[in-house]
Order: structure tokens, then sequence, then C-alpha cells
């Protein structure tokens, strides 16, 4: 006996996909969230394939990244998200690619200047990056190209972010042994 209580006897199971999309609506997200949600968890599952990530952990990770847009639409939505995924108890493996898929990360010293608790909010598993990517490569449900992604925050002066993506692209790119824009 671990002590630990029954909340964490049981090993905390991953949400099918259509639970994900119940959790999304019965939290208040909308239907352009959801379908924005559908599509980074469709191309996240594609880059997971490529790379030999747990794509099980990506689709869902990927339906749910947004959750805490029930809450706010601000940068806080990823801790908001989080928040609300602890409070259902989904395993932390989950918690963490909700709260981290920011951009493509989100150092201590930044999340301070932005107002989020500090924190480092940059993606450290495969599963996590690879969300958050997705995320980078979605406008609404409609995917871009990194040139694109890239020049858009470039116009915005978020020239720091735009770095971090390019190189996030490029890892990724290199662990799937095909850049990332040429997956259909």
């Amino acid at each position: 006996m671990t002590g630990k209580g029954p909340r964490h006897s049981r090993p905390a199971r991953l949400p099918t996909r259509d639970e994900c999309i119940k959790l999304l609506r019965e939290n208040g997200c909308d239907d352009e969230v959801i379908r924005h949600c559908e599509a980074v968890s469709a191309l996240a599952v594609k880059i997971a394939r490529k790379c030999g990530a747990d794509v099980g952990l990506v689709e869902v990770g990927g339906l749910l990244h947004d959750l805490g847009r029930c809450r706010t639409h601000e940068i806080a939505h990823a801790v908001e998200g989080a928040r609300v995924a602890k409070e259902l108890d989904l395993p932390d493996p989950l918690v963490k690619i909700i709260e981290r898929h920011i951009g493509a990360g989100i150092s201590s010293a930044e999340a301070k200047r932005l107002g989020l608790p500090k924190k480092d909010y940059t993606p450290r598993t495969v599963e996590e990056m690879i969300v958050a990517h997705a995320d980078n490569l979605m406008i609404g449900s409609r995917r871009t190209s990194v040139k694109e992604a890239v020049g858009y925050l470039a116009r915005k002066g978020q020239h720091e972010p735009a770095i971090k993506i390019v190189k996030l692209h490029e890892k990724l790119s290199g662990l799937c042994g095909i850049d990332l824009d040429d997956i259909p």
C-alpha cells in the first residue's frame, strides 16, 4: 500500500477520441475550437507515425491541447487547460502536453513577462513537441507551412518564438526523416 489513496491506486487511462470531444463540449469549447483540435490531432498523428512516437498519446493530446479555451482564449489557456485536465484526473503525460503546447516553448522568464505562473513551458518529450508543432502548423483547421507560420510571427515582431518554431520544425523533421511540410 503506497498511501496515495484511491484516486491514485489505478493508473489513469487515456480517454478515447469520443470521450475527448465530449470533454471539450462539456467544458464549454465551441465548434470552432473542436474543429481546430481535430485538425491538430490528425496532423500530430501523421507526424507521430513518422517519428515512432506514442500515437495514442499524441492523438488524445492533439484533441485536448486547447481544453483551456473553455476558460480563456489568451495565452493562459495552456495553464487553464492543464488545471482542468488535472481536475478530471487525466494522465500526467497528457496534462503536460496541454500545459506545454504553446508555441515552441516558453521559458520561465518569458512566462513571467507574459503573466503566466513562473514555470518553464517548453515541450520536453517527443509527444509534447509533436502536438505543439502540429498546433503551430494550423490556422484554425487549415494546415499551413512552417514558412507561413514563422512569417506571421515575424510580421508581429515575435522573432524569438519564430526562431523556436523553426528549430522545433527542424528537430522533428530530423527525427521523422522527412520535412514535416512534406507530410500530406
